[in-house]
């Protein structure tokens, strides 16, 4: 086991060429993550240390903290929240430390208070967590120096007819609604502004944002959309008529269904979040009316994120 003294003291920044430089930083950062595997835990001592060695003020997800707890000493007790209702309103940045699911639950933190996030790539592919070990160091300067840009990225909204989603009925990637209980196909009747669209015969259907069309919607055959274009994509999910392929539409539609099926029970999601619906709820969805900041250090761009998650140009055939 590794115990780390973590004193929220003075530090002098050594760079890379060889000047000492003091920090004097008032930030307030909040750090989440949901699950780590032990491997993880020298990663995270290591980024604990460097925020503190940068002076970056702290602020733990409870749960987060309760399990590092055994990892790491510290001199004074930390400040904590466990939701979006106590997270201090002047913080100035979230650190989601895991994979994009992780960030996917920070989102549902920030919300519309407009605390930017970063994500610390834990996981395996890492688009919206796109900050790999070895930069983790270079991040936390550009953070300090001001040295990155703030992304804005769309969300959804869901309208419906029952309370879901326990207040937080918005999501960054997509909304999904699943066959559930039957291996039988659903129909999904879709309209757009009340106008009929089409009706879908598949196991299910996915509304994805710009930024979620790099997920579960490109898994199924849906198309990559930069982050800045004003679109949703609506993407069937293993339909019945092979003509029926994944539509871009303007995001200022409201996109709205009725669903039909052998049973009367369907799964629609927000993210990873889910819920079990009956055939007689009513659903919508459209733009929220805010958006969420992701930090962006300069030297990290859309184009190089696509080129190395999917391995664009790249002969891998050995």
């Amino acid at each position: 086991m590794v115990i780390w003294n973590l004193d929220w003291g003075v530090f002098i920044c050594q760079l890379a060429d060889s000047r000492l430089t003091t920090y004097d930083s008032h930030m307030l950062v909040a750090l989440y993550n949901r699950i780590f595997a032990e491997q993880d835990v020298p990663l995270l001592l290591r980024i604990l240390k460097m925020l503190e060695n940068h002076k970056l003020q702290m602020v733990f997800y409870k749960e987060f903290y309760e399990r590092l707890e055994p990892h790491v000493t510290f001199k004074n007790t930390p400040r904590f929240f466990t939701g979006k209702r106590d997270l201090p309103a002047h913080t100035d940045m979230l650190f989601s430390l895991g994979g994009d699911g992780t960030m996917l639950d920070a989102v549902c933190f920030v919300g519309n208070s407009n605390i930017p996030l970063i994500g610390v790539n834990l996981g395996r592919l890492g688009f919206l967590a796109a900050i790999p070990e070895e930069e983790v160091e270079a991040a936390i300067v550009s953070l300090v120096r001001g040295s990155y840009t703030l992304e804005k990225r769309t969300l959804l909204h869901l309208d419906s007819s029952v309370p879901l989603f326990n207040g937080s009925p918005f999501a960054l990637n997509e909304f999904t609604i699943h066959r559930q209980d039957s291996s039988s196909m659903i129909k999904i009747h879709t309209y757009l502004n009340g106008e009929f669209l089409n009706t879908y015969w598949a196991d299910g259907l996915i509304v994805a944002t710009p930024t979620g069309s790099t997920g579960y919607s490109l898994s199924c055959g849906g198309p990559v959309v930069f982050p800045q274009t004003s679109s949703f994509v609506i993407t069937p999910v293993a339909p019945h008529n092979l003509n029926t392929r994944p539509i871009v539409v303007p995001d200022d539609n409201v996109i709205s269904f009725e669903i039909e099926g052998r049973t009367d029970q369907f799964l629609c999601t927000l993210d990873a979040r889910t819920e079990t619906i009956k055939s007689n709820v009513q659903l919508a969805v459209k733009r929220e009316s805010f958006s969420v900041s992701l930090v962006r250090p300069d030297e990290h761009n859309f184009l190089n994120t696509l080129r190395q998650k999917l391995y664009w140009g790249i002969d891998k055939r050995n």
